[in-house]
């Protein structure tokens, strides 16, 4: 009895309806990992999917639910970790992110985890927007009208980068400055602070702690709180483990306690 009640509980875990799994996993490029059979590999794996993922962490109420829908997102694909793909991004769309976001996810992402990342993430996301109907008058232009550039404000930013990374890689100076910097990080596919979000949140899951400094800055001028930060790190530690989280965690707590009160 107590099997049967995890596999249903998984089935619809995070509201994902055992429906669209039955009729469009054909669809799917990588096939989801059904509740059966984490049951038949690990049932301590399904008890704590159950009991304390789907149970607790995304019931917590420190972010909204859309919000770990971007936080979750963004690990798995700066993690490549294509299985998981298809529920969250689902999920991501009941939870409220608009179809046109998580493209700009997938598409800023190709930036932070790499290009064949993000391309990974396109196998799955076209099945997945197909099958909801989601067609192309619901994504952003590819090339939009950008957002204004506050330039007194990045000039230190672009001081930095020419200082220390154009003597040794000039094409990447060039392309920090004026593609990602100057084009990406304007797009208005995506607020500010959802783009800091998942930069920070792809640079813990895949252990770049040097970069959280100046990306964690970043986010909270954009709006993200203390309090959002910190159950950022909880959320994460789920979804890239812990050690990346605390590998992280005193980067973080450091750009907390310094910043103004």
């Amino acid at each position: 009895m107590k099997q049967h009640l995890v596999a249903t509980a998984l089935s619809v875990s995070l509201g994902t309806a055992p429906a669209f799994a039955d009729d469009r996993k054909h669809l799917l490029a990588t096939p989801p990992v059904t509740a059966q059979d984490m049951i038949s590999v690990s049932p301590a794996l399904a008890k704590y999917t159950d009991n304390t993922v789907i149970g607790d962490l995304w019931k917590r109420p420190g972010l909204t639910p859309r919000d770990r829908s971007v936080i979750t997102v963004a690990a798995l694909i700066a993690r490549n970790q294509t299985v998981e793909f298809a529920h969250y991004f689902n999920l991501a769309l009941d939870n409220g992110v608009k179809p046109s976001e998580l493209s700009e996810i997938i598409t800023h992402l190709a930036f932070y985890s790499g290009w064949a990342n993000a391309t990974a993430a396109v196998a799955v996301a076209k099945d997945v927007f197909a099958a909801r109907g989601i067609g192309p008058d619901q994504l952003p232009e590819a090339s939009p009208s950008l957002l204004a550039l506050d330039e007194q404000k990045d000039a230190p930013r672009r001081s930095t980068v020419e200082q220390t990374v154009a003597p040794t890689s000039p094409g990447v100076a060039q392309f920090t400055n004026d593609l990602l910097f100057k084009d990406v990080w304007l797009r208005p596919g995506l607020a500010p602070r959802d783009r800091s979000l998942i930069t920070v949140t792809s640079l813990i899951a895949n252990g770049q702690v040097a970069q959280v400094t100046y990306h964690l800055n970043r986010a909270m001028d954009n709006g993200l709180e203390a309090a959002e930060a910190s159950e950022m790190l909880t959320q994460v530690a789920f979804y890239a483990g812990w050690p990346n989280v605390f590998s992280a965690l005193p980067v973080v707590k450091d750009v907390i306690e310094k910043r103004p009160s």
